[in-house]
């Protein structure tokens, strides 16, 4: 069982937490509404959307003093869309993959995500997607259509194939939904995994430590062939077969 910091460690990381806080909070609702400004200006989407990468996930990763290691990427076509399929540790993930992506990306978000301030506004103006988590079918496949159509566009969709945050870096089972997306639109999908993101910002509260995130981008997962079942099944093993093996690389 680790040792409990001393007090006064423990106040100053209290106080150091409250300012990163209030610093992370006025950052986001500033980049945002600078993003919205441009997209309201210039009618464009994906010079917004790549503020994102190139303006608000590094003042909050540097904010947060999260060093990020980036690996695979340079043996991507990223000309091509995907389904990307990441591990999910922590809220800050959406800013390591931001990052980590040389082109716009777009997430499969939680419905509830509309609600939050600036947060909402933004990925609705974006052209992101949102599922109900305990939606009825109709919902859901709503959801999944709207994915799909995402990704017929031409766009890159990243979607959290677990449903939620692991716990301690352990791979969760991969829901079929992020692989229904991929055999509709009929692209590769492309396995990611994320590791330190939870020890740099752990799930529940706000307890920010730096450290160093690293996302590894696997090699991209072709369909299969056989019935839609079929299909979504294996590549759902194989896609959790290929993050479980980045996430063990040295």
């Amino acid at each position: 069982m680790p040792l409990a910091e001393p007090l006064p460690a423990r106040l100053l990381w209290t106080a150091y937490n409250a300012v990163q806080l209030v610093f992370t909070l006025l950052w986001t609702a500033g980049c945002i509404s600078l993003a919205l400004a441009v997209r309201a200006a210039t009618g464009d989407v994906r010079r917004p959307l790549r503020m994102a990468a190139t303006l608000w996930a590094p003042g909050l990763l540097g904010g947060a003093g999260a060093k990020l290691v980036v690996e695979g990427r340079e043996a991507i076509d990223w000309s091509r869309p995907y389904v990307m399929v990441a591990t999910h540790e922590s809220i800050i993930d959406i800013c390591a993959l931001f990052r980590a992506t040389p082109v716009p990306l777009r997430f499969m978000l939680k419905q509830e995500m509309t609600r939050v301030p600036f947060v909402g506004r933004y990925a609705r103006a974006m052209g992101m997607c949102f599922i109900e988590r305990d939606g009825n079918r109709a919902s859901m496949v709503r959801s999944l259509r709207a994915a799909t159509e995402i990704v017929k566009a031409g766009h890159l969709l990243c979607i959290f194939p677990e449903g939620t945050r692991n716990r301690g870096g352990r791979v969760g089972e991969f829901k079929p939904g992020a692989f229904q997306v991929a055999i509709a639109a009929g692209v590769h999908v492309l396995p990611v995994a994320m590791s330190g993101a939870g020890a740099v910002l752990p799930a529940g509260g706000f307890r920010v430590r730096p450290g160093t995130i690293r996302v590894r981008f696997g090699t991209p997962i072709t369909l299969p062939e056989g019935s839609p079942a079929e299909v979504r099944d294996r590549i759902a093993r194989q896609a959790r077969e290929a993050v479980v093996a980045l996430m063990d690389a040295p």
